[in-house]
């Protein structure tokens, strides 16, 4: 936060120096020192690098390329290597969105199925540093396309994506973390609510079609508009022989203009599987999305969807989340014939078990499921609420900073998070 603050006054500072520009043309930039926290991963370091062509500057902010470059290290032990590419240009007419990330995470989440079901123990957590951890690492290729239908707002999402997982207990003696008896994820495979087929992870080709609406006047800051998608995203046998399956996405993003540069944004995600096909645990915290606005899209819980929440504290077979949002820039200046903005945001996140993932508990003694696990509980919401700052750098490079609390100590305590931009 201190960061935060010390950026806040340099732009305060910058805005009565320097006059303001209004558009951007040929090429911008947006470079950082991947310097961040986030409460479930540590402190941030490396290097985030956003290269735009703006074209003759007509339709700015609408870039015609995007290329997306970060390499960083949490102090928790997760890593960030991804490159992006987004561009309307590359297929005239046709967004086409390359995403190229490998993750390694030596202290992952696993709090284990359905939610308030599972029960989180905070001393239990405190005392044995490592029990709700896993080792995983996870290669990401996935390459997006959207197009309209003639001039409408109408539209088709179509993409193809490939997982690899490598999943295994904590590496407590590299970590050097005394390990006090087994983990969650080793009793969830002793108990047979993991199967052992599947507990080291493993690879899923997805294929992905669906339709879209989208009204929105701008991509990174939208003051007006909606943007509704339906997505089918499919593991099928011939290409998945191990675990095929299929999921269906639901998503509304509706944005409303309350005063200038003041927006009350809305977002309501639906996400459940078809058929009755075992999906593999590792894929099931994984949520569906045209455009990832981050470097991962899962939970529910932190930052992409709970904010606040544990990270991937909610994960069942079919799940609901909100995030309702107000939104403010309260000031605009330049800098060195860059555009920048300072704005802030409150806003309440929600989620919820719609399907639970069935648990055959025959094999917990008594006295693990008294202590592990609880009666479940449908309908009921894991929530949190909290605020941000926003600081964006020619419209389309957004860095931020949120904080959420939860509601309930079952889903932990609170969660600051300093990424990039908006949630949604």
């Amino acid at each position: 936060m201190k960061r935060f603050v010390l950026l806040a006054v340099v732009v305060l500072v910058a805005y009565h120096l320097f006059p303001q520009q209004k558009t951007k043309s040929g090429f911008g930039f947006g470079a950082i020192p991947a310097v961040s926290y986030d409460s479930d991963l540590g402190l941030q370091y490396g290097a985030i690098v956003n290269l735009y062509d703006y074209g003759n500057g007509k339709a700015y902010p609408k870039y015609n390329h995007s290329l997306y470059l970060e390499y960083s290290r949490y102090t928790k032990g997760s890593g960030i290597n991804r490159l992006m590419y987004d561009s309307e240009k590359l297929i005239p007419g046709i967004r086409s969105t390359i995403d190229i990330t490998y993750l390694t995470d030596e202290m992952s989440d696993f709090y284990g199925f359905n939610g308030y079901e599972t029960k989180f123990n905070s001393e239990l957590s405190k005392s044995t540093r490592i029990f709700y951890k896993t080792n995983r690492d996870m290669f990401r290729a996935k390459a997006d396309f959207q197009g309209n239908f003639g001039k409408s707002a109408f539209g088709w999402v179509a993409g193809y994506l490939f997982y690899h997982f490598n999943i295994d207990t904590v590496n407590n003696k590299k970590l050097d973390i005394e390990k006090k008896g087994e983990t969650l994820y080793e009793l969830y495979r002793d108990w047979g609510l993991i199967n052992n087929d599947e507990a080291r992870g493993g690879n899923i080709n997805y294929i992905k079609l669906g339709l879209k609406y989208d009204t929105r006047d701008q991509r990174s800051f939208p003051s007006k508009g909606c943007w509704t998608e339906m997505v089918i995203q499919s593991a099928p046998r011939i290409i998945n022989p191990d675990f095929p399956h299929t999921k269906l996405s639901l998503i509304h993003r509706q944005y409303f203009k309350l005063a200038k540069d003041m927006v009350f944004a809305g977002r309501f995600d639906y996400q459940m599987s078809l058929g009755n096909n075992h999906v593999p645990y590792y894929a099931q915290p994984l949520l569906i999305t045209s455009f990832l606005t981050a470097a991962t899209n899962q939970g529910l819980g932190g930052k992409t969807t709970v904010r606040g929440v544990l990270r991937n504290r909610v994960v069942g077979d079919a799940v609901a989340f909100t995030n309702l949002e107000w939104r403010y820039k309260f000031l605009h200046f330049n800098l060195l014939k860059q555009n920048f903005y300072l704005a802030t945001n409150l806003f309440f996140d929600a989620g919820m078990i719609v399907k639970r993932i069935d648990m055959d508990l025959s094999k917990v003694p008594a006295a693990d499921k008294a202590l592990y696990f609880a009666d479940y509980r449908s309908g009921v919401l894991h929530s949190a609420a909290g605020a941000g700052l926003k600081i964006g750098w020619n419209e389309n490079f957004v860095i931020s900073a949120d904080y959420g609390k939860a509601f309930d100590k079952q889903d932990g305590n609170s969660g600051f998070y300093v990424g990039l931009n908006y949630l949604f």
